[in-house]
């Protein structure tokens, strides 16, 4: 078993290491911002800031008029 990552640096070495060779900058900026926004999803679910299903498609009807 894989010794968990622990801080966003490791994080961001080990997804830029995954990477191919010749990967542009433009790809791997992607890779991180991705990356920013799972540590930011992840960093939301543990202070309990997420919505129901309910209160979700209640948010987003506004946007799917």
């Amino acid at each position: 078993m894989q010794n968990k990552v622990k801080s966003s640096r490791d994080r961001a070495i080990a997804t830029l290491s995954g990477l191919r060779k010749n990967a542009s900058y433009d790809e791997m900026m992607y890779k991180l911002y991705v990356l920013q926004k799972i540590e930011k999803g992840e960093q939301d679910i543990s202070e309990g800031k997420t919505y129901t299903t309910k209160e979700a498609k209640k948010r987003l009807a506004k946007w799917l008029k």
